[in-house]
This record gives structure tokens, sequence and C-alpha cells, in this order.
């Protein structure tokens, strides 16, 4: 017999939102918010049952609803929940030319505050609260028993705590680098250091692009580009050359391995290491043309006194871009900030477009690809935003 759940209660006016999917709980939605590791039974006020779920305090919220059906959260539960996940990915898993994305997007696919990547054969799991780490052991076991052919787990721990960030969990230690394929590209990653592993895994549709001939025979410019992923991409799908730009050391010695599994030289191929709006100067004073600009920064970020947001600063990037694009040029305008809905963000560019009297036309859209599974009832988990324009010759 199942124990008896702790009760939480959510307020009257805001049940029904729950009722109809919507997975996420915020503080001031509840009326007795509790400390508790165990699930819970989410009540209205006069005590009838609404869903399962538990409190995790996270960026998000301080919750996550797992079920509007009374049954048990145990390893019978989770187990269904990976082999749902499973099933859906089933293209990827065959596919020839990709062996890395991700198998479990958190509330996309039920279970809110937990996400698993897949590194050609070894899966990363991030734990974004520390209610859901408690019950980790379950919810391994259950994955376990789903994925019996993984070679290793790794795990990241993204809330406070005094638990290293990243840590290998179980079966064989990854190699390092442990090379991935993806659009029959490959990238060195590393599973062990920190929270990040080299590839930001939800931009491999637009990557894909920029393989598939985008980037063919142009001038790229990468932004931001951490470990140069769209960058080494451009070069694979024949650009002519790349320049990666990034503030952070580290990116240098990054991006030259990217190109190196890969058997490219660096002749065409420039990496900076320095802050964005100095390159952006840099060029203009240097007179120098792109045909494909990559835009994709954090959704916050820190240098000096400079601080930078997406939902205050994107419009800057494309305003400084605007001077250094050739005609009939691309920018790729992409951002991960969930805080900035596709209409502001489209909003913000279109106006710095008109502000510089630079007329560009929208080619294509992308959002978060199949394998980041979104929950339709939640906008926020469908967080990425890429606009791809293209100049219109004067």
């Amino acid at each position: 017999m199942e124990k008896q759940m702790p009760k939480v209660t959510i307020k009257n006016s805001e049940k029904n939102k729950f009722l109809h999917g919507y997975p996420l709980i915020r503080k001031e939605e509840v009326l007795d918010v509790q400390v508790t590791n165990d699930w819970v039974d989410f009540v209205d006020e006069k005590d009838r049952f609404i869903a399962k779920g538990y409190l995790g305090e996270q960026n998000k919220g301080i919750g996550w609803i797992l079920s509007l059906k009374n049954v048990p959260i145990d390893h019978h539960f989770f187990m269904q929940k990976f082999e749902q996940a499973k099933q859906e990915r089933s293209t990827y898993f065959y596919s020839q030319d990709t062996d890395a994305f991700r198998i479990f997007n958190g509330e996309g696919d039920g279970i809110g505050g937990m996400t698993v990547d897949y590194y050609n054969g070894y899966a990363v799991v991030s734990w974004y609260n520390a209610t859901i780490y408690h019950h980790r052991q379950l919810i391994m076991d259950s994955f376990l028993k789903v994925y019996p052919e993984i070679i290793g787990i790794y795990e990241k721990n993204r809330f406070k705590s005094d638990l290293p960030e990243s840590n290998h969990y179980v079966g064989k230690v990854a190699p390092e680098p442990l090379i991935v394929k993806e659009n029959n590209v490959q990238y060195a990653t590393y599973l062990n250091e920190g929270w990040m592993t080299g590839i930001f895994l939800d931009q491999h549709e637009v990557r894909g692009r920029l393989v598939d001939g985008l980037a063919m025979g142009k001038r790229v410019l990468n932004m931001f580009s951490y470990t140069g992923a769209f960058s080494v991409a451009a070069a694979f799908g024949g650009a002519s050359s790349t320049t990666s730009v990034d503030l952070a050391k580290r990116s240098l010695e990054k991006t030259k391995e990217q190109f190196a599994v890969n058997g490219f030289t660096l002749e065409n191929h420039k990496i900076h290491v320095m802050d964005t709006f100095d390159y952006f100067r840099y060029a203009k004073k240097k007179g120098l043309q792109f045909d494909v600009i990559v835009l994709d920064p954090p959704s916050f970020a820190r240098n000096g006194k400079k601080v930078f947001s997406v939902a205050k600063n994107y419009g800057d990037l494309i305003a400084d871009s605007l001077p250094i694009l050739a005609n009939q040029g691309i920018i790729i305008a992409s951002t991960n900030a969930s805080n900035v809905p596709l209409a502001k963000f489209q909003k913000m560019i279109e106006k710095s477009f008109q502000v510089g009297q630079v007329k560009c036309h929208l080619l294509e859209s992308h959002h978060l690809p199949a394998d980041f599974k979104t929950n339709s009832h939640y906008e926020e988990s469908d967080y990425l935003k890429v606009l791809i324009y293209q100049k219109v010759s004067k």
C-alpha cells in the first residue's frame, strides 16, 4: 500500500490551468509552501485531488506537476516516461550522421526538473533542483532499465548545493575528448568539465543549415562563438572563411580543437578572444565584410562594468552587425532567453533594421528541434528562437 503523500494546497483561482496541463508551480499559486523531499498530492482548497508532483525550488518556480492521475510516482512511472521518450526519438537513434541529441527533455517529456542528453553511447543527466536529485537513485534505476545499452552516465548538478557541478555517475568513463557526430560534422566534447560539454545540442538544426549549403562560398562571422561549433559547421558546408569571436580565453584552444578533429587547418579560419562589441568596432574600422553573421549570445553576460542582456540589448547586436554585413548578407539571430517572447525578439531585430535603414526579409525561423520535446501548455518550454534574415540589395 502506497504511503500517504504530503498535501500542498493550490489556490482555487489557479487550479484550472494545472488541470489543463500547465506543469510549473509558482510560490504565489499555493497556500502552504512546505519543505519536503517527498512526492506530494496537490489539492484544491476543498481538499480535492488535482495532481501528483513535487516541490523543488529552481529558477523557474517551486515545483512541478508529474501526473494528473492519482497514480504512484514509482519505478513503473519513470520507466513508462523513459520508454515513451525513447520511442519518440527512434529516428535519432537510427541516424547515420548524428549521435548526439537530447533523449529526455524535462517537462516536455513529463518530468520537470531534469534532462538527459545522449553523446555517442554516453548519457549526461542534468538535475535542476534538490528534490528531484533526492530521488535520483529511483530515477536512474528506471532509466537504466530502459537504456541498458548506455556505456556510462555523467551528472550535472544545476542547483545551489555543495555538490560538484559535474561527476561521473556509473559505467565506463568517457574518453577525453569524446568525439560525437552531428550532421556528419565531428565535435570534441568533455562530459566531466562542469555544466557545459563543448556543444549546445539544441542548435543542431541551425548548424545543419550551415552544413547543407547556407554557408557555401561565404565569409562567416560567428559571435559569442564558445567552442566554434557554428564556425566548424560553416566550414564543413563550404564557407570560404570563418571568424570566431568570444570573450572567454578557453574559446581559443577549444575552437582550434573543433577544427582539428574535422581535419581543417586554420588558414582561412580566424579566432579572436575579445569582447563582441569591441570586435564590431575593429571590423568596421578595418572595413571588413561578412556574408553570414551568427548572433547567439547568452541570455545575460557581464564583462567588467558592462552588462548584456538579450531582453534589453539584442537590438544593439543587430545595429552593430549591419555596417559589416555584405550586400545580400545573412544574419542568423538566435536566443535561448525564455523571458523574451518571439514577437518581442522579432520586433527588436526589425526595429534595428529600420533605424539602420537596411532592408532585410525573413528567410526562415527555427524553434527547438524534435528531440527537445516541449509542453504545448507551457509556452516557456519552447525557449529557442532563431530568425534568419537576408539583406535586400539596394
